[in-house]
């Protein structure tokens, strides 16, 4: 739903994305003295990564030594249910890869089954890659105006085809595939992950994965990664020996108050009468019966 950000923090530890970032040596001409630096600039470029890679490979190794969590079907389908009940007011949420409209919150059209934005960059990233496998698809022409009006709640050069044109591609299985494969990639596997790092059960990745598509995989104020810092530092993490429902708690106080500065007349119902519902209730596990309020409508699950 929010602009990816800088992808690589989601991908690699944030100490290797700072080496990127400030050891990137210029490609302009170099003295001596600063081929010197350059070369050891690359050297711990290098050392970072080799690291990157160490530390992945032993978090594959403890991630699948952990139960399924929230990546088990039954609870995938959970969790879709009730992230659609917030986008899209309903839990039958594969009617909604259609689903096409401007909600006026600066961020352009919103779409598909978890609100990809025209202003955010992921729905210009969900086309493009749809694109490259299906270059004949029937959005593939608005590409040049979805690059431009990125980052803006403009509509210029969409209107008055584009709603139409991804109502009619929603029809396609091909692009309901496509818009599952880009909420896992960008969303929910990075958001199981890290959860599941952190030390959290089936609701607090749901926890995660839910503020991952509100808040945007990324680093901006407040974005995912900022807020769980911000959690962090007011709670340890269960990977840290902190308890699971105290940092559960800070994280959900965290991402409320984010939401409230950035819009004070923001609806916070996904978080009041229903995450902090499951908290409260101790259902760490997110089991079934589920009962939970969104927008003054009632939800079940049995």
């Amino acid at each position: 739903m929010r602009r990816i950000g800088i992808l690589l923090f989601a991908a690699v530890p944030v100490a290797v994305a700072a080496v990127v970032y400030f050891l990137i040596p210029s490609q302009s001409a170099q003295s001596p003295a600063e081929s010197t630096v350059a070369s050891a600039q690359q050297a711990a470029l290098q050392e970072a990564k080799s690291r990157a890679e160490q530390d992945r490979a032993a978090d594959d190794e403890l991630i699948a030594s952990l139960p399924k969590g929230l990546a088990a079907p039954a609870k995938k389908e959970l969790a879709q249910q009730l992230v659609s009940s917030a986008e899209s007011s309903t839990v039958d949420w594969r009617r909604t890869y259609g689903y096409i409209e401007d909600l006026g919150d600066g961020q352009g059209y919103t779409a598909g089954i978890i609100g990809f934005c025209t202003g955010t960059h992921d729905l210009l990233d969900l086309v493009e890659n749809y694109t490259e496998d299906h270059p004949d698809n029937g959005l593939a022409r608005y590409l040049p105006a979805l690059r431009k009006v990125d980052g803006t709640d403009s509509h210029e050069g969409l209107d008055p085809g584009f709603t139409k044109a991804w109502k009619a591609e929603s029809r396609v299985a091909a692009f309901r595939e496509a818009q599952d494969a880009e909420r896992d990639r960008v969303y929910f596997d990075p958001a199981v992950r890290l959860a599941k790092l952190d030390g959290l059960g089936t609701l607090g990745q749901f926890v995660y994965y839910d503020a991952m598509v509100f808040h945007g995989a990324g680093i901006d104020a407040d974005g995912f990664y900022v807020l769980r810092e911000r959690a962090l530092r007011k709670a340890d993490s269960p990977s840290e020996g902190g308890a699971e429902t105290a940092y559960l708690d800070a994280f959900l106080d965290v991402r409320r108050a984010a939401m409230r500065a950035k819009r004070p007349d923001t609806d916070t119902t996904r978080i009041d009468t229903a995450q902090r519902r499951f908290l409260n209730n101790g259902n760490l596990r997110l089991s079934t019966p589920l009962v939970w309020q969104v927008y003054g409508e009632t939800y079940k699950v049995p």
